[in-house]
């Protein structure tokens, strides 16, 4: 079995304040493995970007990796400098498809210019050597490869969505760090762009770290995933795995709160409050405040991750009641259902 790609090992971020600083991510740890496409899932705020912005060196001016270690191909890259990532990260290594593809193209530069910059900066390529490869993957992403010569506002939304892909590939790079990709979009072309990105896992030997709050797309497009709350891992495993049987309590709400074909009828679910701001110490579980099956001691210490006592041997939950999950969250479940027939 090859070394994994990246390795998040026990990772903490931090924003700085004038008062406390904002712990974003608390001992995070996770690995992706060569090929594979790994989804990292949670909320607004729950601490998904910034964790993805730190790989590549893109956190604020204010936010910085406090502990644990960024390990890309086993080497730790926490610490680079900007030059180092510019030289030895960055498109040709580790690429990224950012959430606002209008705001990532260059307004006033055709896209073959765009591509040729690229080029001209991290590699020995001459200019024909640079069009014919980024023609390649205007096809890869269903683009007319005649089309790499327009600018950015001759292209609609979704197109540009589809060119940003191509930049993310153009240098070859090992990983792509996909931020909600199809966010922006309406339903018909996300599912065109999750499309385009599992041709991708045929047609290119890369891997990939897909950031959403929509745990459908993750269950459509990754083969692993993390779920991630108040800046902890709260379940991590096979998609199977923590889709079918999820064992924390906030991977079992996050599921309920998106719809599911397979049940047109079920009524979506409700997770109470938002994401906490920490600014102390996080010794204690995130979710305790929003969790409906909390105790005293899920306060008094970060719970930390174990294997779950069902699935693979690879899924691992933080939650001190996971063995009780099963039939507490199938309560609930039905809870929920008497409720909603009631209320009919």
């Amino acid at each position: 079995m090859s070394d994994p790609i990246l390795e998040i090992d026990g990772l903490d971020i931090h924003y700085e304040t004038k008062g406390e600083p904002v712990r974003a991510v608390t001992d995070a740890t996770f690995e992706i493995d060569q090929g594979e496409y790994y989804g990292l899932v949670g909320e607004s705020g729950s601490g998904k970007s910034t964790l993805a912005k730190s790989i590549i060196g893109g956190l604020d001016r204010n936010g910085g990796v406090a502990g644990g270690e960024i390990r890309y191909k086993g080497t730790p890259i926490q610490d680079y400098s900007e030059t180092e990532l510019s030289e030895k990260i960055r498109w040709k290594e580790i690429s990224l498809i950012p959430q606002g593809s209008m705001n990532s193209l260059d307004p006033i530069m055709k896209l073959s210019d765009q591509a040729i910059e690229l080029a001209q900066t991290h590699t020995d390529w001459d200019k024909e050597e640079a069009l014919d490869r980024f023609k390649d993957l205007f096809e890869v992403v269903g683009l007319p490869e005649e089309r790499i010569n327009d600018y950015p506002h001759q292209f609609s939304g979704g197109m540009q969505q589809r060119a940003i892909i191509a930049l993310a590939l153009f240098l070859e790079p090992s990983l792509i760090i996909a931020d909600e990709p199809t966010t922006a979009l309406d339903v018909i072309m996300q599912d065109q762009i999750l499309k385009y990105l599992d041709d991708i896992k045929e047609k290119e030997d890369v891997s990939m770290l897909m950031i959403t709050h929509d745990i459908s797309v993750v269950f459509e497009t990754c083969d692993s995933m993390s779920v991630l709350h108040g800046g902890q891992v709260a379940e991590s495993g096979s998609v199977e795995n923590v889709f079918d049987m999820p064992r924390h309590p906030y991977s079992i709400m996050l599921k309920q709160a998106f719809p599911d074909i397979r049940f047109p009828d079920r009524d979506l679910g409700i997770i109470e409050g938002q994401p906490p701001q920490l600014r102390e110490e996080v010794s204690y579980c995130t979710f305790a405040d929003r969790c409906p099956w909390a105790e005293e001691a899920c306060r008094e210490a970060a719970p930390p991750l174990v294997e779950s006592d069902v699935g693979d041997t690879d899924h691992e939950v933080g939650c001190i009641r996971h063995d009780e999950m099963g039939e507490l969250a199938s309560e609930y479940l039905d809870s929920v259902r008497e409720e909603s027939t009631v209320s009919d």
